[in-house]
């Protein structure tokens, strides 16, 4: 059942796209480390894809909000003896609200997960895919990457560095036999809205959200064919579209007009 050189770890494995990219990869016969922070949803989620796929799956309980969380993830893989084929940085938080009326002490944490964490497992996994010449990495970023982001400022900022670090070191890697592949999701029917605390806004209450099913699968055959980048969704390719060819202030207008609470009146 256990094939050593094929193995896939998933970062916020347990649900959301995260959860459906590791189905993808199981029934791709990929044998998985699903590294969350909860430990009954990582044994759930694995007793789930073990019986539906027969492949191994091993778990990690580590909190990323911390800064040594992602070597000492490395670490116990390597402790385990498992080759890592395919890397998938998923986990990511967003907060709610003006920048000067959240914690900052959230904020940086929110930091440390989204940017900190991808990049941390990424340079500890890289060596060893480069030793190899061989490896697969895909990089959860977001449409709110590539446009400024009233109320969501932080994240927005966290997603715009991943949607270009991974674009970077993408052509960085290009003749190296690694490939890098940016999923940049819309709004998506996950957990992520109600732990960033922003039901109350319009892109909840009033906008249409992706199945985080159809988000994986774009993920997971663009991270197969070595794609660079993938936008998941026509109208999530419209929107970033023309967030390119609007003036930074535009843009931010219209994103506020999204994320602000359904009852509040146009301004």
């Amino acid at each position: 059942m256990e094939n050593k050189e094929k193995y896939a770890l998933v970062t916020g494995g347990t649900s959301g796209i995260g959860k459906e990219l590791a189905r993808l990869l199981a029934a791709d016969q990929y044998n998985l480390i699903l590294v969350a922070r909860d430990e009954s949803e990582l044994q759930q989620a694995a007793q789930e894809l073990k019986e539906s796929h027969q492949v191994a799956v091993h778990t990690i309980s580590k909190d990323l909000f911390k800064r040594e969380s992602p070597f000492e993830v490395y670490d116990e893989v390597k402790n385990m003896g498992l080759v890592v084929e395919v890397l998938v940085n998923n986990a990511a938080q967003g907060a709610y609200g003006e920048f000067k009326d959240i914690d900052i002490n959230r904020q940086l944490d929110m930091i440390q997960l989204n940017i900190g964490g991808y990049v941390a497992l990424t340079s500890c996994f890289l060596q060893d895919m480069l030793s190899r010449g061989t490896g697969k990495i895909l990089n959860v970023g977001s449409i709110a990457g590539e446009a400024p982001g009233p109320l969501q400022s932080v994240y927005h900022g966290t997603k715009a560095f991943i949607n270009n670090w991974s674009a970077s070191i993408q052509y960085e890697l290009k003749d190296k036999g690694i490939t890098v592949t940016a999923l940049l999701p819309g709004p998506t029917e996950t957990d992520f809205f109600n732990k960033a605390e922003m039901n109350e806004s319009r892109m909840v209450q009033d906008m249409p959200h992706a199945d985080p099913d159809k988000v994986a699968k774009d993920g997971f055959n663009a991270l197969m064919s070595g794609d660079a980048k993938i936008i998941s969704g026509f109208m999530n390719k419209v929107q970033v579209g023309m967030a390119n060819m609007q003036p930074d202030s535009m843009a931010a207008a219209s994103m506020y007009k999204q994320q602000k609470p359904a009852d509040k009146k146009e301004e």
